[in-house]
């Protein structure tokens, strides 16, 4: 039996397996947006029939390497990605670099807010309700998390959009910041920000929290029986010390894992939680491209979707193997 893999082994094997599915994503966003009917061309001509002269549609062919078959097609996309090339954009007319760094920022500072809230609120919730097995907060908490979780993201921020600014006029109804507005200082800046991120935060943290609670409160439930938590009362250990070191800590294994299997669908809602506050991240720029298929918009926003999700899970997995000491020599 040879020697056991070392952390930093482990780690080189993860990267690895980062790498080969980066190299897979790549070919898979160029097959996604030719897969759907129509071409982008056809929708150009479609939205403007009499502008569009032949001779420039037959350019433009050229230009976007759609004169070719699919797999000249393939090396024209990967030749320019390897030169940090994502192509200038059909239906807008500007590189798709300056749209994905108008809109990239506001869909991660969605998702960042989003993720650190939920994962705090459902760890600390999970916690409290397994430690307090049947009494009101845990009836409550099982309670509130079953009715949520079964609602969809897009329906979800629907009622929140009609309950917080429509009805109530709380919050703003979307965007990211006031239009027009002049702020005083940065501080002002940044509270007009955190207003309008509000209630898309809170669509999406509230379904994260819904499908994580119970993770945590049965985890914590089952880990409360085990024998060395028996031994650990015995001896007389505070109950703040045998909640979150003991139990709290076995329960955060498998809510870890949770965050890094949730990360597709953490990405997936925020799309569909932007489309419904209007909000300027790529759930707007995706949309768009869809319906014109612009493929250079497509491709690099599917690419920079993925490598979020992708960069999620490695750093879950990495963090597994440092709460864990079993996992680094797994």
């Amino acid at each position: 039996m040879g020697p056991l893999p070392t952390p930093s082994r482990r780690a080189r094997r993860l990267l690895a397996h980062y790498g080969l599915t980066v190299a897979a994503v790549v070919v898979l966003v160029f097959a996604l947006p030719r897969a759907m009917p129509g071409d982008p061309l056809a929708f150009l001509r479609a939205d403007n029939p009499e502008s569009v002269d032949p001779a420039v549609l037959h350019d433009l062919q050229a230009y976007y390497g759609l004169d070719r078959p699919l797999v000249g097609q393939l090396g024209h996309f990967l030749a320019r990605l390897g030169h940090g090339d994502l192509g200038i954009s059909i239906g807008r007319r500007v590189p798709v670099r300056d749209l994905l760094q108008a809109h990239l920022p506001w869909t991660l500072l969605l998702i960042g807010a989003s993720l650190a809230l939920s994962s705090v609120l459902s760890y600390l919730l999970g916690c409290a309700a397994g430690w307090r097995r049947g009494r009101p907060l845990d009836r409550l908490v099982v309670m509130a998390s079953s009715a949520v979780r079964p609602i969809p993201t897009y329906a979800l921020a629907s009622l929140l959009l009609l309950g917080g600014a429509v009805t109530g006029r709380l919050l703003p109804l979307g965007g990211a910041r006031t239009p027009f507005a002049h702020y005083a200082s940065p501080f002002a800046e940044i509270a007009d920000v955190a207003r309008h991120l509000v209630l898309p935060v809170t669509a999406l943290a509230s379904a994260l929290v819904a499908s994580q609670v119970l993770l945590v409160r049965n985890t914590m439930v089952s880990t409360l029986g085990q024998d060395y938590m028996v031994l650990a009362r015995a001896k007389g250990l505070p109950l703040r010390l045998l909640q979150h070191r003991h139990a709290g800590r076995n329960a955060l294994l498998p809510f870890v894992t949770s965050v890094g299997l949730q990360a597709g669908f953490l990405v997936g809602g925020a799309v569909f939680v932007e489309t419904v506050f209007s909000y300027p991240g790529m759930g707007t720029l995706v949309l768009r491209a869809v319906a014109s298929r612009d493929y250079p918009v497509l491709e690099a926003t599917f690419l920079a979707l993925a490598l979020v999700v992708l960069t999620l899970n490695l750093f879950v997995d990495l963090l597994y193997g440092r709460l864990d000491p079993r996992a680094r020599t797994g």
